[in-house]
């Protein structure tokens, strides 16, 4: 392993990371639609559990409406069901075959809540990133105690992962701010 393998290795690894906090910050609801919130609901499809993905279509027709149209016309009361169970307050609406989800507007305690979330979210992502630049950094120190690198380079090396570590840390507070905006623009 040289100093280029572990920079490397830990700008990807932040990287996941990051895409990890933009997932995570994805299913926050706000008060728009989008199809995403749907993401974690299971259906019971003929005895096994499954996401909603794999047994519907889920569009967004407005901005506080998502449609749900279910591939199976026997299992629209069990997706109906199911994004009730799912505990993201969401109350259906089954209209023949399409089901409508239409988004409640947010409370301002909600909308608290909620940034409050994302901001946790931020921060878990945070210390990820951390705890990657110290697995680099004890990398580095090992390639030293090994001789396969020298002094300057492991000083060089610390240098250009703290700049790894700062740069994907300001995108966290990026991502996480502009989601905070977004949960409590009304």
């Amino acid at each position: 392993m040289s100093l280029s393998d572990v920079k490397k290795s830990s700008e990807q690894k932040m990287q996941k990371s990051l895409e990890s906090l933009k997932v995570a910050l994805g299913k926050i609801r706000t008060g728009r639609a989008h199809a995403g919130l749907l993401d974690q609901v299971s259906v019971d499809y003929y005895g096994s559990s499954v996401p909603l993905s794999q047994v519907a279509n889920v569009t967004v027709q407005d901005a506080r409406t998502l449609g749900v149209q279910a591939w199976e016309k026997k299992m629209v009361a069990v997706i109906d069901k199911a994004i009730r169970e799912a505990g993201i307050g969401l109350n259906p609406v089954t209209v023949g075959e399409l089901i409508r989800v239409p988004m409640p507007p947010l409370s301002e305690e909600r909308r608290r809540e909620l940034a409050k979330l994302a901001r946790t979210e931020g921060e878990q992502a945070k210390v990820a990133i951390r705890n990657l630049r110290r697995e680099a950094n004890e990398q580095l120190k090992k390639l030293l105690k090994d001789k396969a690198i020298s002094e300057d380079d492991d000083r060089r090396g610390q240098d250009e992962v703290q700049k790894l570590t700062d740069r994907h840390i300001a995108e966290v507070d990026k991502l996480v701010s502009a989601k905070e905006q977004e949960i409590l623009t009304v």
